[in-house]
């Protein structure tokens, strides 16, 4: 039989999705979340801009130009960017431009869900924070649970190639995909790509790309971060800031002290909060012994409160619960950081 196809680096075997030519992009996650950031920061700004200028409306004579249409104008520009040029280079304008023009179309989520096309519909901004919590969940199904094949990293090399064929690369983009055809090697064409990658002339301007730069700092500053001894100490303190916020908000619930919601609503926060501050209590005094695990044990009390309990708090408190949900996300990156950091340092131990 083709030893193309039987052999280690062969077709058999392979799951459907790369058996269809569908391989997934090493910086996938990156772009994914750009688009969610972008999306809750324009359904935020959005709101804003509209409360401090009086909820002007665009049109007349009976017409209203929503800025759900801007939105649904937006995302086709994203996907037509996207589904036009080929390589890495249009990614991060068409995860900004979808982002924006997503988040301008749920912003009106109100309008479709009530029978009167109310925008102020109470629940919005928990509906809102139910489908980017959803858009997680798929982000982390796709990409999170399953580990690159290399012929994945393979066809990622030839992706970023496609820009120094165009234009040449830049020392770091060569070095990126070189990494990326190393961690391939071994499959049908591996060496040749190689090849082509050290063939493609340098390009001594690198376009600048504003959203992949500002990631990278985040990440260096989380790194920074990550390595102090009070780091930690930190990250729980934020932690129970964020608990006691939403304990206050569950005890009004409970008491009948939010109109239009049922008393259990309170009593589930509560619970989600109970268990929340259990796991961060078993987390720190495990990580005492162990840094990794103590680690895991904290990452799963913020997902509790990322996933239930602020999904309620947005329910009965809608926008003023932004803050808590700031300083969620701003801990469940650190923990990610030195989780990422704790296993290298264990891999290198191993190694």
């Amino acid at each position: 039989m083709n030893e193309r196809t039987t052999g280690p680096g062969g077709l058999a075997g392979r799951g459907h999705l790369l058996r269809l030519g569908a391989p997934r992009d090493t910086a996938a996650v990156r772009h994914l979340v750009t688009f969610l950031v972008a999306s809750v920061v324009t359904v935020l700004t959005t709101r804003a801009a509209l409360a401090a200028t009086g909820y002007p409306q665009l049109g007349g004579g009976g017409l209203h130009v929503a800025h759900v249409l801007w939105g649904g104008l937006l995302m086709a520009l994203a996907i037509m960017l996207l589904l036009s040029y080929v390589g890495p280079a249009p990614r991060s304008l068409g995860a900004v431009l979808g982002g924006v023009g997503f988040g301008l179309f749920i912003d009106e989520v109100g309008k479709f869900v009530t029978s009167d096309n109310d925008y102020f519909y109470a629940p919005t901004a928990a509906i809102i924070y139910l489908v980017t919590v959803l858009l997680v969940l798929v982000i982390e199904g796709l990409h999170g649970r399953r580990a690159h094949h290399p012929a994945e990293y393979l066809a990622v090399a030839v992706d970023r190639l496609t820009a120094g064929l165009a234009g040449g690369l830049t020392p770091a983009a060569r070095q990126e995909a070189r990494t990326l055809a190393a961690r391939g090697a071994g499959e049908p064409g591996a060496d040749l790509v190689a090849e082509l990658i050290d063939a493609v002339p340098d390009d001594d301007t690198d376009v600048p790309d504003p959203v992949r730069g500002g990631v990278h700092r985040v990440v260096r500053w989380l790194d920074a971060l990550v390595d102090r001894a009070w780091a930690a100490w930190l990250v729980v303190g934020a932690l129970l800031l964020v608990g006691a916020a939403q304990a206050l908000v569950g005890v009004r619930v409970a008491r009948g002290l939010v109109p239009g919601l049922p008393g259990w609503t309170g009593v589930a926060i509560l619970v989600a909060v109970g268990a929340s501050v259990t796991l961060l209590a078993v987390g720190v005094a495990v990580w005492r012994r162990d840094h990794l695990r103590g680690a895991v044990w904290v990452r799963r009390a913020v997902l509790i409160s990322l996933l239930f309990t602020q999904l309620l708090v947005f329910r009965a408190v809608q926008w003023t619960a932004a803050f808590g949900l700031l300083l969620d996300v701003l801990a469940y990156m650190a923990l990610e950081v030195a989780l990422r950091e704790e296993r290298m340092v264990r891999a290198r131990g191993d190694g």
